[in-house]
């Protein structure tokens, strides 16, 4: 007896999961360095609390906006294509019908069923089916400009907000020996998360993100202190 199951697929998540792990991610990453090089050069803690302040406004707007111009472009680029689609399909009905069909015997079908099933589905759809066959354009695929823009942005402050707390409430003599590694751990768990959710190894995802976070941080100590 064959039974139902659910099938928990991610296609479905990549948009807003990219946005907000790269968000989440750069907003640890920018803020922490910044307020690494602030105190490797004996800046007060005012000075720091500043820095990181401004360093969590300013990359939330940049990456939401960063975000929509680079997402926007993509969804521009899929609205033309489909209003080509859509042209050719009044147009030409006959010749897109015959070119649906050729996908499908390249998939594998023979060439009687790939004509009946191209005319079911172009009775059906006919853009949808071109757009998802002929052009990999999906709904769940699709680019959404504004749900990237806050998601990166919402993200990014929340990420730069753990740094930016921990400068305000650490010691001013200790603040790097207590942020950068509290900091190195929220990422190491914010990229074994991320992988998880992706499908992918979650010890590769937490070491890629640790190791070049920390080149980040030290970085920026190493030139705070050289300006000192």
């Amino acid at each position: 007896m064959s039974r139902h199951h659910s099938e928990n697929h991610r296609t479905d998540r990549v948009g807003w999961l990219r946005a907000s792990v790269l968000g989440a991610n750069d907003g640890i990453v920018s803020t922490a360095s910044l307020i690494a090089g602030f105190a490797a050069s004996g800046a007060d803690t005012r000075s720091v609390l500043l820095a990181g302040l401004a360093s969590l406004v300013g990359g939330a707007l940049s990456m939401a906006a960063g975000e929509y111009v680079s997402v926007a472009s993509q969804a521009d680029v899929e609205g033309a294509d489909l209003a080509t689609e859509r042209r050719e399909l009044e147009q030409y009905p006959e010749g897109e019908l015959r070119e649906l069909a050729g996908i499908y015997v390249r998939r594998g079908l023979d060439p009687a069923l790939a004509a009946q099933v191209a005319e079911q589905l172009t009775a059906h759809d006919a853009l949808g089916a071109h757009a998802r066959d002929e052009l990999g354009i999906t709904h769940e695929m699709r680019a959404r400009p504004l749900q990237a823009a806050l998601a990166s942005a919402a993200s990014f402050a929340v990420g730069a907000a753990l740094p930016l707390a921990l400068a305000a409430l650490a010691p001013a003599e200790r603040l790097a020996s207590v942020m950068v590694p509290i900091s190195l751990m929220c990422l190491a768990g914010l990229g074994a998360l991320a992988a998880r959710a992706g499908g992918a190894p979650m010890l590769r995802g937490a070491v890629r993100v640790t190791v070049w976070s920390a080149v980040a941080m030290l970085a920026t100590a190493m030139v705070g202190r050289l300006f000192a």
